[in-house]
């Protein structure tokens, strides 16, 4: 059985998995994601496919908008360097086998409806919190790309009440993981860089109150925005992932927010499931993997 190089680029670290077709890892590791410049990334893969160069190919997820087709990013997402970008041609020549790529939420998506959390709906919509928030729809058990690849693609919804598209007020920077970080570290008199999302949860177990404020504000505005999308959508379940997922009073708050807004409504809008991702960590290169088998 052959195997396969799996590498999920974020925009601070790099998980590679070799894996065999039917998705079991043989090996697996992380290095930082360069952040200097697109040919530093091309090398830093390069670097990993030569610990096992006789692979049958590379299934990649990475941010930003990407026509998997042409294997060309056109918008680089949190790695702004690889907008405009023929990134597979230049994988290429550095490393000379099959390479496939697609959108980091959308592999996501893809492993959540094949094995995971959405593998008994026809419709659903894949939500991953992180450096913004990644998104993706699953359409008649299939994924939901787009005319131009976009689909899904969540971060640059407005939501300043005047309509000002600065970027400042664009849900995926109004809620990314780091967002909420930095309105409690703002409410404790605290510079942002001493908090992360470990210290959070654990302020929050401590029953701390500003972390509860700060979680119900920040759930509540997921919430709106998932009974935005779900009015227009009318998806069977909505799956959270990306690491603050795995906090069950995450989800929690987010289902509490969402049946309030039902609740209230006086028209008749058609309520959804929301559930944590059950792949967690490994969904991109789950998804990856069977995008580019998909695509053999």
């Amino acid at each position: 059985m052959k195997t396969i190089l799996a590498v999920d680029i974020g925009g601070t670290y790099i998980k590679y998995a070799f894996m065999k077709e039917e998705l079991s890892i043989e090996q697996r590791g992380q290095v930082a994601t360069p952040k200097e410049s697109r040919e530093d990334l091309v090398e830093t893969i390069g670097k990993i496919y030569d610990l096992k160069p006789e692979v049958a190919g590379i299934a990649i997820s990475m941010p930003g908008i990407i026509d998997s087709e042409k294997g060309y990013c056109s918008m680089g997402g949190a790695l702004h360097y690889n907008s405009g970008f023929y990134f597979r041609e230049s994988l290429y020549q550095r490393c000379p086998v099959k390479i496939y790529m697609e959108n980091d939420a959308k592999c996501a998506a893809m492993a959540e409806a094949t094995v995971g959390s959405l593998r008994d709906v026809e419709d659903g919509f894949v939500l991953i919190f992180g450096t913004m928030i990644g998104g993706a729809i699953i359409k008649g058990g299939k994924l939901h790309k787009g005319k131009k690849f976009s689909a899904g693609e969540v971060s640059y919804i407005i939501t300043h009440p005047d309509g000002e598209p600065d970027f400042e007020t664009v849900w995926g920077n109004r809620c990314s993981t780091l967002r909420l970080c930095e309105w409690f570290a703002k409410e404790k008199g605290l510079n942002p860089s001493e908090i992360d999302g470990v210290l959070f949860f654990e302020a929050l177990e401590k029953e701390d109150e500003d972390a509860k404020e700060c979680l119900i504000r920040y759930t509540r505005e997921i919430a709106v925005q998932i009974f935005n999308l779900q009015t227009i959508l009318d998806v069977e379940r909505f799956a959270i992932g990306g690491g603050i997922s795995a906090q069950p009073i995450f989800i929690d708050y987010i289902r509490k927010h969402l049946e309030q807004f039902y609740d209230k409504c006086p028209y008749p809008i058609s309520r959804t499931e929301v559930v944590c991702c059950e792949l967690q960590n490994d969904a991109n290169l789950i998804g990856a993997l069977q995008c580019f088998l998909a695509n053999s």
